[in-house]
């Protein structure tokens, strides 16, 4: 039986900056399988309970594309959208992200760091200001990003 890894720890290390770090049970490859492919993130990247990924296309490489689509049971929906910078499998991603809508754009960075078999992903997320960072805080974004890497980690051990 897999035993779930810590909760997911988030920090503010400068004005325009979220850290979210959390540890799976689960070497960094399968990790990095779970994050970087469709079939993949359409089963744990949901956010809170009622939301399906009908839309998940992705040009993983430098230059490309990126577009996640959600929907909730009461038919209401939701999107963003970016671009790869960096692609350095199984190690390191950076992207931007964008939500619209009057969402300010910011650039992501995923570090899959592993040490005895556990995988730990550094999600480093930089926006244009203090104020922009703060309000994508008010939104809840801990919870949705708590619950959809609970359900990572329950899905990587049915992966293995």
């Amino acid at each position: 039986m897999t035993t779930l890894a810590p909760a997911l720890e988030i920090a503010t290390p400068a004005d325009d900056e979220i850290v979210m770090t959390r540890t799976f049970d689960a070497p960094r490859a399968l990790v990095w399988e779970a994050w970087t492919r469709a079939e993949h993130l359409t089963r744990w990247m949901l956010g809170p309970e009622g939301w399906t990924m009908p839309v998940c296309e992705l040009d993983l490489r430098p230059g490309g594309a990126w577009r996640f689509g959600w929907r909730r049971d009461d038919g209401e929906e939701m999107e963003m959208s970016g671009e790869y910078r960096e692609v350095a499998a199984p190690a390191r991603l950076e992207h931007t992200e964008r939500w619209g809508g009057g969402w300010a754009d910011t650039v992501n960075t995923v570090a899959f760091d592993e040490a005895d078999g556990r995988t730990t992903v550094t999600t480093r997320m930089r926006y244009p200001s203090r104020a922009d960072r703060d309000a994508a805080l008010a939104t809840g974004m801990k919870d949705g990003a708590a619950e959809s890497l609970d359900r990572l980690a329950e899905y990587l051990a049915t992966m293995t």
